[in-house]
């Protein structure tokens, strides 16, 4: 159920959503009430933003959903693609070499048994006690160093964000420490159940892409509905002039939004987005 006293009064004119834990079901389904609402929305002339931190090359379970302008929010907003054209990057937001050399150091003076990954505009690689993604087979596992160094093979691309993981710390906890050592170098989130942080470069997140993405189309932020369940949703959250927090959100997302719509699993972003086509365009 939405919250009663929360619900936009006017059609917005964009749409932002999460994927994960928002608008996808647990097994990483759409269901067929979700793809009608959104064609719905792009129908009625409602640009659909998907909003994620995901990389470019896992968005396949979304890519059939995509209408009108393709676009998609990619890596806590380090890059906006265009899934209609090979998930063509439009935008890049790097994260520093040597800004990200800093934060290993940092830390792993913090926390010794940290392992790190790093995400690039051609694919991750990753140190060998980091947690494996079966989706990425042709990664290359090797010291963290290794995989910033310079002469690497693949060190003309671009990082897009680097990831650092603990077996031992809580999620909240280990996000906590990084922020108060490193903070101030790079932005600090987090979306998963495990300990695993998600570092981007100075200012970009999900809500600044955005911002910058809706810049572009004239479009104010009382315009945008947004919808989230994680931490790396909340500055999104706050940017947009309505949103929506998921029931099986994190308590910080439930805490900081008012706003609120029924689980991932009950199609909590499609019952939101049918009510809004019914109310009036802006003027």
């Amino acid at each position: 159920m939405t919250h009663a006293l929360a619900f936009p009064t006017t059609r917005p004119r964009l749409i932002a959503t999460d994927l994960d834990g928002t608008l996808l079901r647990d097994d990483k389904s759409v269901s067929d009430r979700t793809v009608a609402a959104l064609a719905a929305a792009e129908e009625a002339g409602v640009e659909v933003f998907f909003v994620t931190g995901r990389p470019a090359r896992w968005m396949d379970v979304v890519s059939d959903h995509v209408h009108g302008h393709g676009l998609a929010i990619c890596a806590n907003g380090a890059a906006v693609v265009d899934l209609h054209r090979g998930r063509r990057f439009v935008r890049v937001r790097e994260l520093p070499h040597g800004t990200a050399l800093t934060v290993v150091k940092e830390l792993r003076e913090l926390a010794p048994e940290v392992s790190f990954a790093v995400e690039r505009t051609g694919g991750i690689h990753y140190e060998p006690l980091y947690p494996q993604f079966h989706l990425d087979p042709g990664a290359v596992i090797a010291p963290v160093d290794e995989l910033l160094s310079g002469g690497s093979e693949y060190s003309d691309q671009p990082i897009l964000k680097l990831l650092a993981h603990h077996r031992e710390l809580t999620p909240d906890g280990f996000l906590d420490m990084a922020r108060r050592v490193a903070g101030h170098h790079a932005e600090f989130t987090r979306s998963s159940p495990s300990a695993l942080l998600e570092i981007s470069g100075p200012g970009v997140s999900k809500a600044s892409t955005l911002a910058l993405c809706c810049e572009q189309r004239g479009i104010a932020p009382e315009e945008v509905v947004a919808f989230g369940d994680m931490p790396n949703d909340l500055e999104m959250l706050n940017w947009a002039g309505s949103s929506f927090a998921m029931a099986n959100a994190h308590p910080d997302v439930l805490a900081a939004t008012p706003y609120r719509t029924s689980t991932n699993e009950d199609d909590g972003v499609a019952a939101v987005i049918e009510r809004l086509l019914s109310l009036p365009a802006t003027a």
